[in-house]
């Protein structure tokens, strides 16, 4: 059993991730802004923490994660805003890495986006560019830790049921990945979330994915070459 920290608890993915860790007999933390999400998160079997992570420093942040084993950052802005998708998907966000290095706590991953990366090519014009740049600061930051990270670059997410099924690449040097535009579920994106935490050959890996045809498990399990599945 791990104790696991899902940061941005109420959020779609992460309500899936919860549920699956918590059936498997993990125990979860999932951490909210909102008091009146914390039944919804409850919901799951994992235990709501009331935190604000966007207003929280360095110390409170190391606090709140103490005693965990691994912290999956889902959380996010939602757009809309420039200053506050800043203010939460970069620098919560790089302060929660840094809470985690000085919380002793290893294991960290990081649902980031498929286009994720610092040549991200967005228009400064467009409404997604505060999120491209939050984005790939974040991950950019996390590279640069010690901990035992893996960034997750799913494509566009959806809310149909799960397929259990993705298309997987490691992308390795920041390259751009090779996986054509397509979308993935939530629910699998949980999956993936959930497997990767189990498999260790992931740590230092950058995973894009898309649904496709391979099992999550065996698509996780062989997704560094070389790795034992």
């Amino acid at each position: 059993m791990s104790r696991i920290a899902v940061v941005g608890g109420h959020g779609k993915v992460a309500l899936h991730l919860e549920r699956l860790l918590a059936a498997r007999g993990d125990e979860v933390s999932g951490i909210v802004r909102n008091p009146e999400h914390a039944a919804d998160v409850e919901a799951t079997g994992a235990t709501a923490v009331v935190a604000d992570v966007e207003n929280l420093g360095t110390g409170a942040l190391t606090a709140l994660l103490r005693g965990h084993d691994a912290v999956v950052w889902s959380a996010g802005a939602g757009g809309g805003d420039p200053a506050r998708t800043y203010a939460v998907d970069r620098d919560a966000a790089i302060r929660s890495m840094d809470a985690a290095v000085l919380a002793g706590v290893r294991r960290y991953v990081m649902v980031s986006y498929l286009g994720a990366r610092t040549d991200h090519g967005v228009d400064p014009e467009s409404s997604f560019f505060a999120y491209a740049e939050a984005k790939a600061a974040a991950d950019a930051h996390l590279r640069t830790t010690d901990l035992d990270w893996t960034i997750l670059a799913p494509s566009a997410l959806t809310l149909d049921a799960a397929t259990g099924r993705v298309d997987l690449e490691l992308v390795e040097g920041g390259a751009a990945p090779t996986l054509t535009s397509a979308s993935v579920t939530r629910e699998d994106v949980a999956l993936v979330a959930a497997a990767v935490l189990e498999t260790p050959s992931t740590v230092g890996a950058f995973l894009a994915f898309t649904n496709g045809l391979t099992p999550v498990a065996e698509a996780v399990a062989t997704a560094v070459p070389g790795a034992k599945a």
